[in-house]
């Protein structure tokens, strides 16, 4: 009797084990790109805008309601503190918005996709035809280079990766040139044309107050003082004739 028993409990055993191994396990819940960089670490002030501006929502509204890929560059903590002090704060909330959807492309690329990627890229802050938001990508080797205008980086970890989302980690906040962009710089001004040499002949105009009536004064001077020098020349003439007049 014992031998029935042990084969009846060995085979319960076995459907058991096959059983357990046959269930699938639970389906993982809706993608949510803040679990994502929570469980990464080191995301916090970028989790804070994408909550702040509401674009947490929509990514993961997006993820789950469509079937179009995102790509999304994830500055550290530590690229957020590099930054000058006050940045954040020194632009509006609509373009710290702009700011963060600045790191989004609203295509998915893996690293090796990066290879063939067309400059500039589209980013869901706006169009980069326009100029504004241009980011573009460049590869040597393994390496992914990111550069916006403003700054250079490269993509230094892969965050997370499936068929629909890729989460990228970057060094350094990726500020747009329209937001952090020095304004253009004016061309340089004509150098004004050189003047000619002024002649040391001061006008009569130019004469300093009294000149003219002391040139007058010094004519009529001269012109007396002549009238005079005649006039006593001609009275010693008349006075020697008429000496030699008496003397006859």
């Amino acid at each position: 009797m014992a031998s029935p028993m042990i084969h009846f409990f060995s085979i319960l055993f076995l459907l058991q084990t096959i059983s357990a191994q046959t269930i699938a396990p639970a389906p993982a819940g809706p993608t949510n790109i803040t679990k994502v960089l929570e469980k990464a670490g080191q995301f916090t002030t970028f989790m804070k805008l994408l909550k702040a501006t509401q674009v947490a929502d929509r990514i993961n509204s997006q993820l789950n309601n469509s079937n179009q890929g995102l790509t999304i560059f994830a500055p550290t903590d530590n690229a957020f503190a590099t930054l000058k002090s006050g940045t954040l704060n020194s632009i509006s909330t609509q373009d710290q918005l702009q700011l963060v959807q600045y790191h989004i492309i609203p295509t998915l690329y893996t690293m090796s996709q990066f290879q063939t990627a067309s400059n500039p890229l589209h980013t869901q802050a706006g169009s980069s035809d326009d100029g504004q938001y241009p980011l573009n990508v460049t590869t040597s080797g393994n390496q992914v280079n990111v550069t916006t205008g403003v700054v250079d980086t490269t993509v230094s970890n892969t965050i997370y990766s499936d068929n629909q989302l890729a989460v990228y980690q970057v060094d350094q906040v990726l500020l747009p040139l329209a937001l952090f962009g020095a304004p253009p710089t004016a061309a340089p001004a004509e150098a004004p044309a050189p003047s000619k040499p002024e002649k040391n002949v001061r006008a009569a105009s130019d004469a300093p107050s009294g000149s003219s009536d002391s040139s007058t004064d010094a004519s009529s001077a001269v012109a007396v003082n002549g009238y005079t020098v005649k006039g006593a020349l001609v009275v010693a003439v008349i006075t020697a004739m008429m000496m030699s007049v008496s003397w006859l």
